[in-house]
């Protein structure tokens, strides 16, 4: 999966997410025009992009980050992998292995439309698994490769949640609470990778332990007093979410909330589908390093996986993580005993896959949720 969080955007802009939500939501109870998922590509449909300083700021930056590629590139330039080797190792790629990568990027994507149609679901609106795939893959494409296409995105599918017949406060709770979801799941997997690689395996272990005990001790106080306790949390919450910037959002939260009846049946099937979104997107990177004869430990993949999710988070500059993801990753590869050809080359098959690939398909779908808004297909807006 690119960037959703990558459909998605990464963990990291979830507060982007849900103040654009909110905004929307806001927008959208008072009584207007039926809307096309144009109009999220239009101007005032969605928050205003940076203002011109950001602007400046952001080219300046990218400007910056080319001359350090290019430095790094005449400093350590015997040091890098040889794009011959690299070359000839991508030709020779097994043919098995690159269709594994393939499948398993289809399934990540699959399992994150099937999380937002479940919370939909969950509030009472159906939605075809089929136009769930094509507004996940189309919201994928508007996040990675549009300015301010997180801000974009996240209104794309306030719009498709709303076509679909959600009332604007679930549209809103489904787009935070999948945030959440997406975000517990990626931690999840993060600290299984550290707990199975044996040099962080000892601290990972003692973490968990002390949570797993503060959980403990949670459970068995809210069994003993469970009316006292949530008075105290709630007494002890009360200033966080008054605050002025929290409290917007946690109204509309609590107001969409109500409205997701979700059964013990549907968190299991958020937490499993959440939970493989995230293991089949690695599982592309493993599947593509096998393919040019990288045969690193499924835990390091893991780990150099996540190092190249906060590298592209961290330095934002280009669309998708551009750059600054493949860099890390392979370089992140080569430390866990990768050959640095075949690291380059399974880092370029995994972001032919899981980016180009992937931003391609979202646009030709973005494409057909167009042309079915033109012809009716879709449910037009009630305004209400």
């Amino acid at each position: 999966m690119s960037e959703t969080t990558e459909p998605t955007g990464p963990p990291s802009s979830a507060g982007a997410s849900a103040g654009t939500a909110a905004a929307l939501a806001d927008e959208d109870s008072a009584p207007s025009a039926p809307a096309t998922a144009l109009d999220v590509l239009t101007p005032g449909r969605v928050p205003a992009p940076a203002d011109a300083r950001r602007r400046r700021l952001m080219w300046a930056g990218r400007v910056v980050m080319a001359g350090t590629v290019v430095v790094c590139l005449v400093v350590f330039h015997d040091d890098l992998p040889d794009p011959e080797a690299m070359w000839q190792s991508t030709l020779h790629a097994g043919p098995g292995w690159l269709a594994c990568a393939v499948l398993a990027q289809a399934a990540s994507m699959g399992m994150f439309a099937r999380v937002q149609r479940r919370l939909l679901r969950a509030g009472g609106v159906r939605m075809s698994l089929p136009r769930a795939l094509r507004m996940t893959y189309a919201g994928n494409a508007l996040s990675t490769t549009l300015p301010a296409g997180p801000a974009i995105s996240v209104a794309f599918n306030f719009r498709q949640y709303r076509r679909a017949g959600a009332p604007p406060r679930l549209a809103t709770a489904v787009v935070m609470l999948g945030g959440v979801i997406m975000t517990g799941s990626y931690a999840v997997v993060g600290l299984a990778a550290l707990v199975a690689a044996p040099g962080s395996r000892a601290l990972a272990v003692s973490g968990l332990a002390v949570l797993a005990v503060g959980a403990g001790m949670c459970a068995v106080l809210a069994w003993r007093h469970g009316a006292s306790l949530a008075r105290l949390t709630r007494r002890l919450a009360r200033p966080f979410l008054r605050h002025r910037l929290a409290a917007p959002y946690a109204a509309r939260l609590r107001e969409g909330r109500a409205g997701l009846r979700l059964r013990p049946s549907d968190w299991a099937m958020l937490s499993f589908a959440s939970l493989f979104n995230w293991v089949f997107d690695i599982l592309s990177l493993a599947a593509a390093g096998r393919a040019v004869g990288v045969h690193t430990a499924l835990y390091s993949i893991t780990l150099a996986y996540f190092a190249a999710q906060a590298a592209g988070t961290l330095v934002p500059l280009l669309p998708g993580g551009l750059g600054a993801m493949e860099g890390s990753l392979a370089a992140s590869l080569v430390a866990f005993g990768a050959l640095s050809a075949p690291a380059g080359a399974a880092v370029a098959l995994y972001r032919l896959v899981s980016f180009w690939g992937v931003v391609g398909v979202g646009w030709l779908a973005w494409l057909a949720v167009k042309a079915g808004e033109k012809d009716g297909a879709l449910p037009a807006l009630d305004g209400g």
